[in-house]
């Protein structure tokens, strides 16, 4: 079997690599960075501060690959008696507005993916529930305006985080470095070559999985075609001196924010005597980041009282298109970048043509990626079969 190779040691890339071991094949996996992991780590040192909003879903993709293969690390579960603080009008709120509590029973049915999500909540419920489950969406589009996007886009993740009960959000006790521990030793012990601190600046020969973020990918390929909807987004990591009374979460219902303080879940994330804080806010378009920030730090005040003060570590981080994609309305997951582009190379990834929440798109993608490459690896192709939806398989150059 030819040699796969896989360019980018993220999570798509470790989990790519993986399978196309576990599939026979010799796997050699490239990473231009020193250390593997590409957004999916944690900071070293004292504050564990992951690489943008991360959580781990019981219900997603990616669990179920690291439990299969006994790769999950210990994980915390939300704290569901922690005070939730949210943003309605400018002002602080320890229950849902009544208005959305009376439209999520009359969310139901099939959802389109041709209008927008607030057209398609406002005719079932108000226009006021609709505002308000749009600027909710937030914390999982990093939308400045998530109420444009696709209604399925937005209302099948919204079900899926916070709808499939009790709440399957996981926390990485350690921060996400642990995952990435974890499936770097799963690469390793399957066989994987694993070079850092090794660019690639052409594309390797095939078969080839390329793991990387889109604009990455782009350039690689020469194809200007590999683009998609993404987003900007501001997010401030704060290390703050603990005191009682601060929020757990912080659910932004007016600007689509959302702050969460992870070291409630696990207190290791932080110093003994100090909170690891999180927050993130979509930028409209052209907004300067100073300008998000000071909106971010607004939110902040709602919830955690003198936390300027109270300062102990401080990291700001501008997430361009790195947050996942965004469909609007007219389009869904299979209109995105296909994985399959021919002669030998598959895409990989968080924006490409696969379905899911958060982490379960680079799984998918990662996982169909595989499959594509095995194939052209055994010197085989996929073609159409005789009979509806089967396939047959031919050598390469027949």
């Amino acid at each position: 079997m030819s040699e796969i190779t896989v360019v980018g040691g993220g999570i798509a890339g470790l989990v790519a690599s993986i399978a196309c071991a576990e599939g026979g094949a010799p796997v050699r996996l490239l990473e231009a960075h020193d250390q593997l992991g590409g957004r999916g780590r944690s900071t070293d040192g004292p504050y564990a501060a992951n690489f943008g909003p991360h959580a781990l879903y019981a219900n997603g993709t990616l669990w179920r690959f690291l439990a299969e293969r006994d790769l999950l690390p210990p994980v915390a579960r939300p704290a569901l008696l922690a005070p939730v603080v949210f943003r309605v009008d400018g002002k602080r709120r320890r229950t849902l507005p009544p208005a959305v509590l009376r439209a999520l029973p009359k969310l139901r049915g099939e959802v389109p993916d041709d209008v927008s999500f607030r057209e398609w909540a406002t005719e079932r419920a108000s226009a006021r529930a609709a505002e308000l489950l749009s600027h909710a969406a937030g914390v999982f589009t990093f939308d400045h305006d998530p109420g444009r996007l696709s209604a399925a886009f937005v209302w099948e993740r919204f079900r899926q985080a916070f709808l499939d009960l009790p709440p399957k959000a996981r926390f990485p006790r350690g921060g996400w470095s642990s995952v990435i521990e974890r499936l770097e030793a799963g690469a390793r012990a399957a066989g994987v070559r694993i070079e850092t601190g090794t660019p690639v600046t052409q594309l390797p020969s095939a078969p080839v999985i390329v793991a990387t973020e889109l604009a990455d990918a782009r350039r690689l390929l020469s194809d200007e075609t590999v683009r998609w909807e993404g987003t900007r987004t501001v997010s401030l990591d704060l290390g703050l001196q603990a005191r009682r009374g601060d929020a757990y979460v912080l659910w932004d219902l007016d600007e689509s924010g959302w702050v969460e303080r992870y070291s409630a879940m696990e207190k290791t994330l932080a110093p003994r005597g100090e909170s690891l804080v999180q927050g993130q806010i979509g930028l409209r378009p052209g907004e300067p980041v100073e300008d998000g920030e000071r909106r971010l730090s607004a939110l902040l005040d709602l919830g955690f009282k003198d936390w300027r003060e109270r300062t102990t570590f401080r990291r700001r981080m501008l997430l361009d298109c790195r947050a996942g994609a965004v469909d609007l309305p007219g389009t869904s997951w299979r209109d995105r970048p296909a994985i399959d582009r021919g002669d030998g190379v598959f895409l990989a990834g968080d924006m490409v043509a696969a379905p899911g929440l958060l982490s379960d798109p680079v799984v998918t993608s990662a996982l169909e990626a595989t499959r594509g490459a095995l194939t052209w690896a055994e010197g085989r192709i996929v073609v159409p079969g005789k009979d509806a939806g089967s396939v047959a398989y031919q050598r390469v150059g027949e």
